[in-house]
């Protein structure tokens, strides 16, 4: 019996990838896309004062614009994901990203932790749902879940994860809860 082939167009929904600088964002896009993710990497100029490397001293390069990938999650959805640059000087590019995304992942790195708190606040303060991913590195203390909810002092609720940006099998599942987060908020909202 030949398989059936749906003509449908999927749904495409916009992610954002978030963090601060060095967090795994470029990584996250990278590992979990299923084409040639566009990346905007430049090396760092070395430039005192322009980067704070302090954590992520073998870091080379920095995204200046912003990366994008896509994944496809099952036929008849495909998330496009648009990595955003982590430095206070490509702040203004977030807007025009963030317009008409469904949510955010917010990348967490506990050795700089502090460096997500500026994400948080942008997501929280326009209402875009976001869950924070704790990009676990091989050789950091691990915290757990409610450890680190605690220190970003978190609404109830928004979902804490830890993964490893370069699996892409852990990229996926940290996207698919975003999707998950999203659905059960809409849910709750509508039976308001």
């Amino acid at each position: 019996m030949a398989s059936e082939r749906s003509d449908r167009i999927p749904v495409a929904l916009k992610i954002l990838i978030a963090g601060g600088f060095g967090a795994g964002k470029t990584t996250m896009v990278g590992s979990v896309s299923e084409i040639r993710p566009l990346q905007t990497e430049e090396v760092l100029t070395g430039v005192d004062g322009a980067d704070d490397t302090d954590g992520v001293e073998e870091k080379r390069t920095t995204t200046v614009t912003m990366d994008f990938g896509r994944i496809t999650i099952t036929d008849d959805l495909q998330l496009y994901l648009f990595g955003t640059p982590g430095q206070d000087r490509f702040w203004y590019l977030w807007d025009e990203l963030s317009h008409g995304a469904l949510g955010a992942v917010v990348l967490a790195d506990t050795r700089r932790l502090a460096d997500c708190f500026p994400s948080i606040d942008y997501f929280e303060q326009r209402g875009t749902p976001f869950v924070v991913a704790v990009n676990c590195f091989d050789t950091d203390k691990r915290f757990t879940t409610d450890a680190v909810a605690r220190a970003l002092d978190l609404d109830p609720g928004v979902p804490v994860v830890l993964f490893d940006a370069r699996e892409p099998v852990a990229a996926r599942n940290v996207l698919i809860e975003l999707v998950e987060y999203v659905a059960r908020r809409q849910l709750t909202t509508a039976g308001r």
